[in-house]
């Protein structure tokens, strides 16, 4: 393999890795999350952000949807899917624009329990939850 190729295949997989830039352990794809949560016999926890530009969408990131102790507890039960609107990346938003209209979404950060079926049992803004504590006991409380 020569040296374009090498270089050429870096930058592909560097566009690829920031084009699709997840969460450490979360999707981006709610069908998929869907079926994975059947498949699974898990319910589906769905955030409605704002990433860059929504104040409170921001905190919750840093303090609680990032952290390694959340996504590990919170991924014993839920699927995790960020659904992002950013006013930086016109696509995202307008790829992800329809899930808003379908959840009538009324403000960020909105987060939607579904259990396996896919049937919506909790709606809530995140930031009610400010921490890994809080939003874990209430996700688990509710999914009772």
């Amino acid at each position: 393999m020569g040296m374009k190729a090498i270089l050429t295949t870096i930058a592909l997989f560097l566009t690829a890795t920031f084009a699709f830039a997840e969460k450490e352990g979360w999707t981006t794809d709610l069908e998929a999350a869907f079926t994975k949560a059947e498949k699974e016999k898990k319910s589906v926890l769905v955030e409605f952000t704002g990433s860059d530009w929504c104040p409170p969408c921001k905190m919750m990131a840093k303090n609680v949807f990032t952290k390694k102790e959340f996504i590990e507890k919170a991924g014993e039960d839920f699927i995790l899917v960020e659904l992002d609107f950013p006013n930086g990346d016109k696509e995202l938003k307008k790829k992800n624009e329809p899930y808003a209209e379908k959840y009538k979404i009324e403000g960020f950060p909105t987060v939607i329990l579904f259990d396996s079926k896919g049937k919506e049992y909790e709606r809530f803004f995140a930031s009610a939850h400010p921490t890994v504590e809080k939003f874990l006991s209430h996700i688990q409380s509710a999914k009772k």
